[in-house]
């Protein structure tokens, strides 16, 4: 059983705690192809890609391509990083489906190693900012003729790395999830990205434990509110699809952290019904939407 998360007590009269998700991880990452990446810069980067033509989308079809960029500690357990980083359900055959027919899905992993105390080397800096970029465009050339739309997505640490990889390549980017991260860009590069037309939603819980609302998201939260091209997610309670107080727990309370899982569940509860009213049918269906825009 797992220990009471510090928030139990702020917890209404009635709320539960919720401590796995409904979806199941494993059935669908033997789906995505293994390729290696030179990068003299940060060594050799293992990435995954998920073809929606080679699993049957129609041939003549242009479909967006979704890079998910996973958190620190999650690529060292190799493919399964497919399913942390918030990727794998995106190649079930109900959200590519529902993203209009099949998406393509790019998930790079960084070199990370545990060290002798414990500690995790080689996560994601700014060295990995232009070979991730290279990795992404090589993606899309190889597969040009089928590349619609582009989003980059990610939490935590990914949620860093995708603000970054949109402030420096915004023009090459349609939309962007960056989420629970602690790095949020000023307001005058947020007014930027706004005004470049890229399509964002933002989602930080209130009870972030590791990336703390009050310090991340607060002293920015105007400027995000007003932004005209952004949706901003965040919760007061980050729930799984029973509608359950999420926890998680692996000897650090993590669960109002990891908003990615809810993002995996593309934020629809059990009873299909949606976890914010302006995204009625999800992050698939925002996806669908943004691709048909541009």
């Amino acid at each position: 059983m797992n220990p009471s998360p510090p928030w139990e007590k702020e917890l209404e009269e009635g709320d539960f705690i919720s401590c796995s998700t409904s979806y199941v991880l494993g059935g669908y990452w033997d789906l995505f192809d293994e390729y290696v990446f030179d990068s003299p810069m940060t060594g050799d980067i293992t990435y995954f890609v998920y073809d929606p033509v080679k699993h049957g989308a129609p041939k003549e079809g242009k479909y967006p391509v979704l890079m998910w960029i996973h958190g620190t500690n999650c690529a060292i357990d190799g493919r399964k990083c497919v399913g942390y980083c918030g990727a794998e359900q995106y190649a079930s055959p109900e959200y590519q489906k529902s993203m209009s027919g099949g998406a393509f899905i790019v998930v790079p992993l960084a070199n990370e190693k545990r060290l002798a105390d414990d500690t995790i080397s080689g996560s994601w800096d700014e060295r990995y900012l232009m070979p991730v970029k290279k990795l992404f465009d090589a993606v899309c050339e190889k597969h040009a003729v089928n590349i619609g739309s582009r989003f980059v997505m990610g939490a935590s640490s990914g949620g860093y790395f995708t603000w970054r990889m949109i402030e420096l390549f915004t023009q090459d980017f349609d939309g962007a999830i960056p989420i629970a991260s602690g790095y949020v860009p000023s307001a005058k590069k947020l007014k930027k990205l706004d005004d470049s037309g890229i399509r964002l939603i933002v989602a930080h819980g209130r009870h972030d434990e590791m990336a703390v609302f009050k310090k991340c998201i607060a002293p920015r939260e105007e400027e995000l509110l007003g932004l005209k091209n952004c949706i901003c997610f965040f919760p007061e309670w980050v729930r799984n699809e029973d509608k359950g107080v999420a926890s998680v727990n692996y000897g650090t309370e993590m669960g109002q952290h990891c908003l990615v899982n809810q993002f995996q569940a593309n934020l629809l509860f059990d009873d299909r019904t949606c976890y914010d009213e302006r995204l009625p049918e999800g992050v698939t269906g925002w996806i669908r939407e943004v691709a048909q825009s541009v």
